[in-house]
């Protein structure tokens, strides 16, 4: 049946929560253990499916995974199993996917879990599952890197097919930031076999995503819609979109050439078997053109016209970088590349000192820098063994930098390119050395184009460098090196770069020769210059070329940025003060500037004038999408840094504003969304109980009598749970709880929160901290 898979309109099942709420199920019942103990329940679920049309069956396995069920009476195996026989029990012709969502636990930085961790747990459950299903789905990701280590997981342990899917907010962004752009490319860089969106929305919302992921994919897309927002009636989380409104956008997708449909949250087989009747009906074909296209996890960068590669992450004539590596000071890198950041699109990263362990040290700055720095990099390096591991934990679609003419050469660095996505930057020379005449560095181009075609990398994965050299030593070669772009940018038609300063070794006033080549150059065809991008003049001759060229139309970058008066030439890493610091999450730094201030300053005054508008800053900026979720928790774990020092000043009784018990309600094992709520809180000086997850109301009502909180928050993501969290509600306040009971969770809505008789409904963790002091406000003026 996957023959069809992109030619034919094919149809998946609906949703299951909603499904199993039906059966009058104990509350807050793990829906996964039910496979083992009703299993019958499961089984007519996957059969009224199958009586719909589907053509694909997700086993009732979404939360299945070492972390949610270690603690669980049942091993793995178990579960693993039972989902899979209860798909299969009433399955004919219909395809086994199992289904697999997030591990629920936060990805570094901003969590405690690497990215081998996460590898490592997908692969326990693909591991017993592979045998016995015909292929996987992972849905609900909001995390691209998590997403990045799932997807790797299947790849690398079956042949088996694989459907990744995200969700989106109505930002037209995931929780991490991510784009439906950026996830289009990496997620085609990876090779899944269809992508798309499930969860996340109602129809209506999602269509401006589909229509951007449509607009760029050259790979089957797969949606699975919510039917609508939920709400509460006499008890039940109920979906009310009408089936004829979810059919009409159904439709509507698939006109747009969208290939597998389905639905999430609140379908039911009465939903699915009104959109069977567009199976096998034609997929509408895209024809997308390919783009060179780099990516960090929340930042796309299309190498086209000019674009500036930062160089100075290199430790080549550099003491201080050469240090740096040496003394494996991720600080001081990191400083560098901010710097550099400012007027670059993608930083070059090299790590070549001799006698370090460069596998281990790229990865590792490569890690430190993707926590901070918006940017695409580049891993510049020689050594296969740290290429391949940086790539393997890159957060996005990095370049290799690079290959050359050398079969040997392109057959070690293609297999990692094709494997991970990368970009390639192929460099005109082979093991003859560097060609005298631009048209045998055209053929040895033309050579690498071909030979990545081979490997099923497209040309527009590869990046040509026709090689700057010295004009100093071969002053009649430079020439040619112009000719050579020229030739390569208008017989190929690939993207290009060159390491611009080589062209002066050795001479008086380089500046001058390096934005006159920069100027020849970028006139034949150059795209990404590699420069010192903190030399102003390089930077304004770009900015003059693209106004000139009439790419920057109306001048609007030359006239912002060319009078800028940005003096990048100092060291920012001592012109940052402790905002900036605490923006970056530079929580070392951090440290050191509170302890410089606190020598001036009280700690009130640094409490009050530096950290607390700060935290707003950061709340703002992340409530008007201009940083995302990992920057908001690496700035609330850099408050936290400052506050340890400042801690030290104040007695112990007078450090917290309030405490506040947190908590994921019985029978929900996700706790995501609490973690990320008790670092703000933390950053702002509460005091955080936390009770953990799947927590009965008995234990949450001893936590309240024990230390009488200023709030309690309760968490849920199942819709399931919803149930749960309206009856520990109950039984608090049944007990004479007091505290303002706080409610949120990906299934939660303002609505469902009166329904439910919460205090106050927060659809995020800022929203919660600001609730919170208003309240507290209140209080202290009534006393």
């Amino acid at each position: 049946m996957l023959q069809k898979l992109g030619k034919k309109i094919m149809i998946f099942d609906g949703a299951f929560g909603t499904e199993l709420q039906k059966y009058n199920l104990e509350l807050g019942k793990n829906p996964e253990e039910i496979n083992i103990e009703n299993p019958q329940i499961i089984k007519n679920i996957h059969k009224s499916y199958i009586d719909a049309g589907a053509d694909f069956l997700s086993t009732n396995s979404f939360g299945i995974n070492p972390y949610k069920f270690k603690d669980s009476k049942y091993c793995l195996n178990e579960l693993v199993m039972a989902a899979i026989n209860n798909a299969k029990e009433y399955a004919k012709k219909e395809l086994i996917f199992f289904d697999m969502g997030p591990l629920g636990k936060l990805m570094a930085p901003v969590g405690t879990l690497t990215f081998e961790d996460a590898y490592n747990a997908f692969k326990e459950v693909i591991d017993i599952a592979s045998p016995y299903v015909d292929g996987f789905i992972l849905e609900t990701f909001s995390d691209i890197y998590e997403l990045k280590a799932a997807v790797l997981a299947v790849k690398e342990n079956t042949a088996k097919p694989v459907f990744a899917l995200m969700t989106f907010d109505e930002t037209k962004r995931t929780l991490s930031g991510t784009t439906p752009r950026i996830m289009v490319e990496v997620l085609e860089g990876l090779n899944v076999d269809a992508l798309g969106v499930n969860c996340s929305l109602g129809p209506k919302d999602l269509e401006p995503i589909i229509k951007e992921i449509l607009d760029y994919t050259h790979t089957p897309v797969m949606i699975q819609p919510n039917r609508g927002l939920p709400t509460i009636i006499d008890g039940k989380t109920m979906y009310l979109l009408p089936i004829e409104e979810y059919d009409f956008y159904i439709k509507k997708f698939i006109n747009m050439g969208v290939s597998i449909v389905g639905g999430c949250c609140g379908t039911n087989p009465e939903f699915i078997k009104r959109i069977s009747k567009y199976k096998d009906s034609r997929v509408k074909e895209l024809n997308n053109p390919y783009y060179t296209v780099a990516t960090s996890s929340s930042n796309l960068v299309d190498i086209k016209d000019v674009v500036v590669c930062g160089e100075r992450l290199n430790p080549t004539g550099k003491k201080k970088i050469k240090e740096a590596l040496i003394n494996e000071d991720y600080d001081y890198l990191i400083l560098e590349a901010i710097k550099q950041e400012k007027t670059s699109d993608i930083l070059d990263v090299n790590v070549g000192v001799p006698k370090i362990d460069e596998v281990k040290v790229m990865k590792n700055v490569i890690t430190k820098l993707q926590e901070v720095i918006k940017a695409p990099l580049v891993i510049d390096s020689s050594n296969i063994f740290a290429i391949e591991n940086a790539a393997r934990i890159y957060n996005g679609i990095p370049i290799i930098n690079s290959v050359n003419g050398d079969y040997e050469v392109m057959d070690k660095i293609f297999p990692v390119a094709k494997k991970y996505g990368c970009l390639v930057i192929g460099l005109t020379l082979d093991n003859s050395g560097v060609p005298k005449t631009a048209i045998e560095r055209f053929l040895i181009a033309k050579r690498i184009v071909e030979h990545a075609k081979k490997y099923g990398i497209n040309k527009n994965k590869i990046i040509i460098d026709t090689l700057t050299l010295t004009a100093s030593a071969e002053q009649e070669l430079v020439k040619e090196t112009i000719k050579a772009l020229n030739l390569v940018t208008s017989e190929l038609n690939v993207k290009t770069t060159l390491g611009v300063s080589n062209v002066s070794f050795g001479l008086p006033n380089r500046l001058l020769l390096n934005k006159t080549f920069l100027t020849l150059a970028m006139h034949n065809g150059l795209n990404m210059p590699i420069i010192n991008p903190c030399e102003e003049e390089m930077i304004e001759v770009i900015l003059a070329y693209k106004a000139l060229n009439n790419i920057d139309v109306n001048f609007v970058d030359y006239i912002s940025k060319v009078n800028s008066n940005v003096d990048t030439k100092n060291n920012m890493s001592n012109s940052l003060d402790l905002p900036q610091l605490i923006k970056m999450g530079l929580k070392q730094e951090v440290s050191i500037k509170t302890k410089e201030l606190l020598e001036n300053l009280d700690a009130i005054n640094v409490i009050n004038d530096v950290l607390i508008p700060t935290l707003n800053e950061i709340g703002e900026n992340y409530d008007k999408g201009k940083i995302f979720l990992p920057q908001l928790m690496m700035g609330a774990e850099a408050v936290k840094e400052a506050f340890k020092v400042i801690s030290d000043k104040f007695p112990k009784s007078d450090n917290y504003k309030g405490t506040i018990i947190m908590a994921t309600v019985k029978g929900d094992i996700h706790d995501i969304g609490k973690n990320i709520i008790k670092v703000i809180l933390e950053s702002y000086s509460y005091k955080v109980i936390d009770l953990g997850k799947d927590v009965s109301k008995e234990t949450i009502l001893e936590a309240y009598l024990k230390y009488k909180p200023n709030a309690i928050g309760l968490s849920a993501l199942m819709t399931t749970t919803v149930l749960s969290m309206e009856e520990t509600i109950k039984f608090l306040k049944q007990n004479k709880c007091i505290s303002p009971i706080f409610v949120g969770g990906a299934v939660l809505t303002k609505d469902i929160s009166k329904e439910i008789n919460a205090d106050y409904y927060s659809k995020d963790a800022l929203e919660f901290v600001n609730i919170l002091n208003s309240i507290i406000e209140v209080n202290d003026g009534k006393n």
